[in-house]
Formats: C-alpha cells, sequence, structure tokens
C-alpha cells in the first residue's frame, strides 16, 4: 500500500509562521523517511486540504494519514478538518484516509513546555538537548520545589498563553497543562491566559501573577509557531513590562522551536497509522450540538 502523511498546518496571515511551519514538516521528513509528507493549510495559505489530498492522491497513493499540527482541539479539529476530508473522500472513493490526533494533550508535550520555560528564563534561546524520552515525572511536586528553592524558580511565575477557543474543552485542556506545569516547575503559580476570543486575556493573566508577589513573570506560549497573534502578544507584554518595571517579564518562544515536537508528531502518525487514535469527547460542545440535531441524547 502505497501511504502519504497529510501534515495540516493552521495557516497564518504572517508568512514568516507559514514558512516556520514548512521547515518543521521538512525536520519531520528527515527524521522519518518511512514515509512520505506532503503539507497544506487549514486557512489563510496555500495550498489548501482538498488540494493536499489531491496532491497525495495524484502522487500515486493508497491511503492518506491526515496529521492537524494543532495544539488544542476546537472547532477546526472536530468539525471543519473532518467535513473537509468526508469531502476528499467523495471526490476520491478510491483513497482511504485516516484520521490523527492533534499535538496538543500529548504526554510529551509537558517536556517542551518546561524546557521553553527554562531557557527563557536563563535569558537563552531554544534548548539545545531536549528532554528524551521518558523524562516525565507527573506528580514530582517535592523534588520541583526542593529544585526551586536553589534556582530562584519558586518566586517566578508562569504565565501559560494559548489561543483561546469558543470550545470549553479545549480551554480546559489548557487548565490542565497549567497545572502539571506548576507541579514540573516548582515555580510559585502558573496563571492562564488567552491572546483571544475568550479570557482572561494576557493583562489580565500578567498583572494576577505580579498581585500574586511574583518577583519575575515567564510567559510561555502555548503556540506552535510565529504569527500575527504572537507578535502582537509580544508587543503588549513590553507595555505590560513599561507597567511593572520591578518584575523582569520575559516571553519563551513557541513549540514548534523545540526538537522534541519531531517526535511527538511522528508518534501522533504512528497512533493513526495503527488505527488508535482516539479523541476526548465527552466535553466537547460540538458533539453535543450534533448529538441534538440528529435527536439524540447527551
Amino acid at each position: 500500500m502505497s501511504e502519504r502523511v497529510l501534515l495540516i498546518g493552521h495557516g497564518s496571515r504572517d508568512d514568516e509562521g507559514n514558512r516556520a511551519f514548512l521547515a518543521f514538516a521538512r525536520r519531520v521528513q528527515a527524521a522519518y523517511p518511512k514515509r512520505r509528507l506532503e503539507t497544506c493549510f487549514l486557512e489563510l495559505a496555500e495550498p489548501d486540504v482538498p488540494t493536499g489530498v489531491a496532491a497525495c492522491a495524484e502522487a500515486g497513493a493508497s491511503r492518506v494519514i491526515a496529521l492537524p499540527l494543532i495544539l488544542l482541539a476546537a472547532s477546526h479539529v472536530k468539525l471543519e478538518i473532518p467535513e473537509l476530508l468526508d469531502h476528499a473522500r467523495l471526490r476520491h472513493p478510491g483513497l482511504s484516509i485516516d484520521y490523527g490526533r492533534n499535538v496538543g494533550m500529548h504526554e510529551r508535550v509537558l517536556d517542551l513546555l518546561v524546557d521553553q520555560y527554562q531557557a527563557a528564563a536563563r535569558g537563552t534561546g531554544s534548548p539545545a538537548t531536549p528532554s528524551g524520552p521518558g523524562a516525565s515525572t507527573f506528580g514530582a511536586t517535592a523534588a520541583a520545589r526542593a529544585e526551586a528553592a536553589q534556582t530562584g524558580a519558586e518566586s517566578t511565575a508562569i504565565v501559560l498563553m494559548g489561543r483561546g477557543s469558543s470550545d470549553p474543552d479545549a480551554n480546559g485542556d489548557l487548565y490542565k497543562m497549567a497545572r502539571m506545569l506548576w507541579e514540573r516547575t516548582g515555580v510559585a503559580t502558573v496563571e492562564v491566559c488567552f491572546s483571544g476570543i475568550t479570557g482572561p486575556r494576557l493583562p489580565e493573566g500578567v498583572r494576577r501573577a505580579v498581585q500574586l508577589g511574583a518577583a519575575r513573570v515567564v510567559v510561555v506560549p502555548y503556540f506552535l509557531f510565529t504569527g500575527v497573534l504572537l507578535k502582537r502578544m509580544a508587543r503588549l507584554l513590553e507595555d505590560l513590562q513599561a507597567q511593572h518595571l520591578g518584575v523582569p517579564m520575559r516571553m519563551a518562544g513557541p513549540l514548534g522551536e523545540h526538537p522534541g515536537l519531531v517526535d511527538i508528531v511522528i508518534d501522533r502518525v504512528e497512533e493513526a497509522a495503527a488505527g488508535a487514535a482516539h479523541m476526548n469527547c465527552g466535553f466537547c460542545t460540538y458533539r453535543r450540538h450534533a448529538v441534538h440535531a440528529h435527536g439524540g441524547g447527551v
């Protein structure tokens, strides 16, 4: 069976973000010669998803593993991409299309967040040596507290910033990640904020951290690549720094800069190839609407 992996990026009005996605896809392909990759974008850039599927078919693929390179699962992952893939199945009846899970709640994403925070706290760039597989130690609060006392992390606040969604299930996942990040790092607090759509927003997250007595603030974006939103948030953080001169503030890099993301994506592809990709739909507002629309109960 001839297979292709279709890596689906969100797309951005900022071409730098689109180039970052394509560069990342090349890194995945270099590390994963087992399957050929095609790339496409959900919106704001070309090629789009139908064109990406068509490219796989034209290359002779009989099976496509479509993987959304998106962090939190909201309408894009739960509704829009599945609908596009359904239409593609009708246009390409001989093509098998399997849909993989989004990146967001993979267990190793926490490792990436920790590394990005630590790199920003040290004032350095992206980590040269990522945490290896199995490096996560969930619930290691006591050890984290001991290390924090030596490094000054116990007086640091992390502000974990997501995009924001109208789906409470997706927003709730960010709060879950924030709790695990607090346990892993031993910082004073991990505050959650969003860049848009819902609250609290970045100014509220930073001000809460300052009011709680943080000696420094590190904003950790739950974003994959740079783009319009992330650059806007960086400028906003500069304004917030001017309002709180006594509390140093830094913003970590997006997760796509971390070399460990490649392994996570490969893991998601392998999971989908084995037919083991399952979505968390129990609290999904879209699922509830769909069930009611078809006359069912929740």
